[in-house]
């Protein structure tokens, strides 16, 4: 097989792209300058040295903890819990949340062996137990998994006296926080509701 086809192969395997966008993004990189390409290559061999995830709020950073939170001009009593750290760029630029984050890894999803061990929400607890966080926000998909999580989260703060709220509608049941546009984002932070 030829370098051509090989990267076809494993531009294919990326999520979201089948073999002929795969094939398009190919064809590209053989006309594009050369600068280009040697960025592109330079950029995806160091992303995994350099991008770590925050000790902090779990979410993809260079530094240590993450700029939001060593940000002073975030609210530190409300925290936005999000699945993945794709959800955290989305809320943010929405430009309606200035309130921290906390990235979950994931959903609670038995059938698929995830359970809420296998999240970070020990983190979470060791975060509120310093006695800052008043309210969380609940930001995950409206998927079964969601708000099977949403749900669990909610009992568990909720006796620990917190302020638990979800994102309101606004954002299509079935669909993912990565895929909205950001006036929905915004919409739904906005009209959030208790749980």
């Amino acid at each position: 097989m030829d370098a051509l086809q090989l990267l076809i192969q494993t531009l294919a395997k990326l999520p979201g792209i089948g073999r002929k966008s795969a094939a398009r993004m190919a064809y590209y990189l053989l006309k594009a300058d050369n600068k280009y390409v040697s960025d592109l290559g330079k950029y995806i061999y160091h992303l995994k040295d350099r991008i770590t995830s925050c000790p902090v709020c779990g979410n993809y950073t260079e530094t240590t903890p993450c700029p939001i939170c060593t940000d002073p001009k975030r609210d530190q009593s409300v925290i936005c819990v999000v699945e993945q750290s794709q959800d955290v760029l989305n809320l943010e630029e929405s430009g309606e949340f200035r309130g921290l984050y906390h990235v979950l890894q994931g959903v609670i999803s038995p059938l698929d062996g995830y359970h809420p061990e296998d999240l970070t929400i020990s983190l979470l607890e060791k975060r509120i137990a310093s006695g800052t966080v008043n309210e969380l926000i609940i930001a995950t998909n409206p998927t079964v998994e969601g708000d099977t999580t949403a749900l669990y989260l909610a009992d568990k703060f909720k006796k620990a006296g917190l302020n638990v709220s979800r994102l309101a509608s606004g954002l299509p049941v079935g669909g993912d926080i990565e895929y909205a546009d950001r006036r929905t984002i915004a919409l739904a932070l906005r009209g959030r509701t208790s749980l």
